[in-house]
């Protein structure tokens, strides 16, 4: 099953997404320390299209760096400076430069051939894997679990774009409320170049004025688990609470905070926050508890555990989108409220 995803998402170009040097240069730059000594995968990029190839070679001195390993899927140039085609799947290595110039000459870059296609789960990835110490790259969305899930597995430390969204999967949200991962600095609009042949979008899509295509996402966000200052950067709270601007969920002990910036200063109960808090979230100060999503998350965490089957089959038949692991409450005409994921959360003491 999941061979045919990445080939269906090979096929379509769905998944390609080609990170600006720009976005790269400002979230990385606050990691600086983390990388002296360091060896560097980058094993979902195409040096020849890839930006982080592109800032971690030509950082290579200024960050310190041990050793910087791409891998490339299948159908790349086995060449990095030609456009001899090749269907040879490749790894580069780069140790820095030799010749003084500090700019990374073909001569100076080892390409060596892969037996397999290249893939981030082969065997042959996963040794080059186990060599690194950081992996830094932009993975294929629709495989964002499995990414993740690889990287738990060996331990390893990185720094990874992914949808904010991801946050709420079954798979992630409890590697984000263990403190395991968190978010970067950079979080919601991003823009990316995009293949020739994708199609084009009525909305987040424009051609350049040299033929390239883009498009934007605004919900995109970088995943890491190298701590840095922001993470521990109290938020400034400053509303006071009050029954009628917080009303109470009716499923759940806790009030709806509908913007991260309304969280009461007073109030010391548990809260309902949007997934955009994470951009924000010290665990210094505040406290995961779980997180009402409309599925099992929702579910193991207590959303509806008050209800009465009954009592949630009125909710339903009033609102057809109510799940028992969504949260929801009644406005002040009356009328029944449900809400989009919220992150369940308490201020610390």
């Amino acid at each position: 099953m999941a061979k045919r995803s990445i080939d269906r998402a090979k096929a379509a170009k769905k998944d390609e997404f080609y990170t600006q040097l720009e976005d790269i240069n400002n979230e990385l730059r606050h990691y600086r320390e983390h990388f002296r000594g360091k060896t560097v995968l980058c094993n979902c990029d195409d040096p020849r299209v890839s930006n982080f190839f592109t800032y971690f070679a030509y950082n290579f001195e200024f960050l310190g760096l041990k050793k910087l390993i791409t891998t490339c899927y299948k159908n790349q140039d086995m060449d990095l400076f030609s456009q001899n085609k090749s269907e040879q799947a490749v790894y580069l290595v780069y140790e820095g430069g030799k010749n003084g110039n500090s700019i990374p000459d073909a001569e100076e870059i080892g390409i060596k051939p892969l037996k397999g296609d290249g893939d981030f789960r082969s065997k042959e990835c996963i040794e080059l894997l186990k060599e690194a110490d950081i992996v830094v790259t932009n993975p294929p969305f629709s495989l964002f679990r499995e990414y993740m899930a690889q990287l738990m597995e060996y331990g390893k430390k990185f720094l990874i774009i992914g949808n904010q969204n991801n946050a709420t999967y079954k798979e992630i949200f409890p590697l984000i409320k263990e403190n395991k991962i968190w978010l970067g600095y950079k979080s919601g609009d991003m823009s990316f170049r995009v293949p020739a042949n994708s199609e084009e979008r009525a909305t987040r899509f424009w051609i350049d004025t040299n033929g390239q295509k883009w498009r934007s996402l605004g919900n995109i966000c970088w995943y890491t688990n190298l701590d840095i200052p922001k993470r521990h950067e109290n938020l400034i709270l400053y509303k006071n609470y009050t029954p009628e601007e917080y009303p109470q969920y009716i499923n759940y002990d806790a009030i709806e905070v509908s913007k991260t910036e309304l969280i009461p200063c007073d109030y010391d109960g548990v809260m309902g926050v949007p997934i955009t808090f994470m951009d924000k979230y010290n665990p210094d100060q505040f406290e995961i508890l779980g997180i009402g999503n409309g599925g099992e998350l929702g579910v193991e965490c207590g959303v509806s555990a008050n209800l009465t089957a009954e009592q949630c089959a009125a909710l339903f038949r009033e609102d057809k989108s109510f799940r028992k692991g969504k949260l929801c409450y009644r406005n002040d005409k009356g009328k029944l409220i449900g809400c989009y994921a919220r992150i369940l959360i308490r201020k610390r003491a």
